[in-house]
């Protein structure tokens, strides 16, 4: 067999085991999220994946290494949301435009939060909190916590073209996520199986969120 005819059969091969290694994962978060890390074993996964059981101990080892790489996969998420902040606010240079863009960006921030399943991560993490209590960490630094890190970033840029007031900004970036997601969350992690937020719903809780945000951080017109 060639060289060429080897690497070909060797990419086959690549594309095939990671694509049992999608669809381990995929079946594995259903399970866990439905079932909680107690009630899913692996003989489970590997029926619901279909694939032998063989299979996903090759993949992940054991049952506590596959439950952290899905607990972890929210980092793919908080990335996408952090990079898409920055570039929600190129080109502000106005109070007008840094309110427009705020409030797509709180819309955008405030659905993904509030998406379903992410609410369901949230909830097992913090189920399983206890006995992985370095997990529920590193979720934290990398999910929330990034994105707080990503706002405050944001807003001290703002502060530097004097479109935010540079008195309490080391706030702005909590306020804003806690302004917006505070009720909501809060409800949410509650109400399993329940939608929250309405897409309506949606749009006035970012809306008075943005309004509240901007009466304590806006630029104070100097004093005559």
């Amino acid at each position: 067999m060639s060289d060429m005819q080897n690497d070909a059969t060797a990419q086959t091969n690549f594309g095939r085991s990671e694509q049992k290694r999608h669809t381990i994962l995929q079946s594995a978060e259903e399970l866990f999220l439905t079932r909680g890390f107690n009630g899913t074993s692996m003989d489970e996964v590997a029926v619901h994946a279909g694939v032998s059981k063989q299979t996903v101990y090759n993949q992940f080892g054991d049952k506590e290494r596959l439950f952290r790489e899905i607990v972890l996969g929210v980092t793919a998420t908080a990335d996408a949301f952090a990079d898409g902040v920055t570039e929600a606010m190129r080109g502000v240079d106005t109070p007008a435009h840094l309110d427009a863009a705020l409030r797509a960006l709180a819309r955008r921030y405030l659905a993904t939060v509030m998406n379903p399943q992410v609410l369901a991560l949230r909830r097992l993490v913090i189920s399983e909190a206890t006995r992985f209590p370095d997990l529920a960490a590193a979720y934290y630094e990398r999910g929330p916590a990034r994105v707080l890190a990503a706002l405050a970033d944001l807003f001290a840029g703002l502060v530097a073209r004097d479109l935010l007031a540079a008195i309490g900004a080391a706030r702005a970036a909590p306020d804003f996520a806690f302004l917006l997601l505070g009720q909501a969350l809060d409800e949410g992690m509650f109400r399993v199986g329940e939608p929250v937020l309405t897409p309506a719903g949606i749009d006035d809780t970012a809306d008075h969120a943005v309004d509240v945000f901007l009466a304590a951080h806006a630029p104070r017109p100097a004093s005559s």
